[in-house]
């Protein structure tokens, strides 16, 4: 089954204007394993593709995620729902670890990710919940980078927890990048220098770390023409 494609607009919200949308159906034959295993199954009723980390890897915020190589993004809107578990092998420090990775180049050696941490949503220590959320730039901007130049900068709290539907929507606009929880009307985090800067493009990538079992569900990818 194709796409589905239709046009948005003025859709001024966003600073869009002319916009292609397309509702992604996921085959094997336009996935591309990076450092993951991944298949194709149904959970909760809905059709997803299941990923976890190449145990092999044992860096984070590494190029680890299935790779959907029919989408070059540039700007514009991708939306999902996302399901995290723990692996039943999963490292005491594992999170839940799971995201959306956007302009990943040919070779996966450049791209900028979002990802969630859901154990930390409702964890009874602050600073956990305050990072929640996580934005890193690779290969040069990994969270640990980040997080010692730029404390709070580029992570954030928002309620959220393992084992449930989480949607996300990333609004990307040049160098700008917004990421939408759960239809909230005002963004989870900000970040408005992506550091591979406004005209990088590249396809786009369902990520996952260490420790996770993480399911993706309803892709949406709604590009700036």
């Amino acid at each position: 089954m194709k796409a589905q494609k239709f046009l948005l607009l003025s859709v001024s919200i966003f600073g869009f204007t002319h916009l292609l949308a397309q509702n992604i159906h996921f085959k094997k034959t336009d996935l591309k394993p990076i450092h993951v295993s991944m298949s194709i199954t149904e959970i909760d009723g809905k059709k997803a593709v299941r990923v976890t980390k190449d145990s092999s890897i044992k860096e984070f915020d590494e190029p680890t995620f299935v790779r959907l190589d029919n989408i070059d993004f540039t700007n514009g809107i991708i939306e999902i729902n996302v399901l995290s578990k723990l692996l039943a092998n999963a490292p005491d420090f594992a999170r839940g670890f799971i995201g959306i990775a956007f302009r990943i180049n040919e070779d996966n050696s450049r791209f900028e990710s979002i990802y969630i941490r859901p154990t930390n949503g409702r964890a009874t220590q602050q600073l956990r919940r305050n990072r929640s959320i996580q934005y890193f730039s690779y290969p040069d901007y990994r969270f640990e980078r980040l997080r010692k130049e730029a404390p709070g900068e580029y992570e954030s709290y928002a309620d959220m927890g393992l084992n449930e539907w989480i949607k996300i929507k990333i609004v990307v606009k040049d160098a700008q990048a917004k990421l939408f929880l759960n239809n909230n009307l005002q963004p989870s985090l900000m970040v408005n220098d992506l550091k591979h800067g406004s005209n990088s493009n590249g396809a786009i990538g369902l990520f996952v770390d260490i420790g996770t079992e993480g399911f993706f569900a309803d892709l949406k990818v709604i590009k700036e023409n």
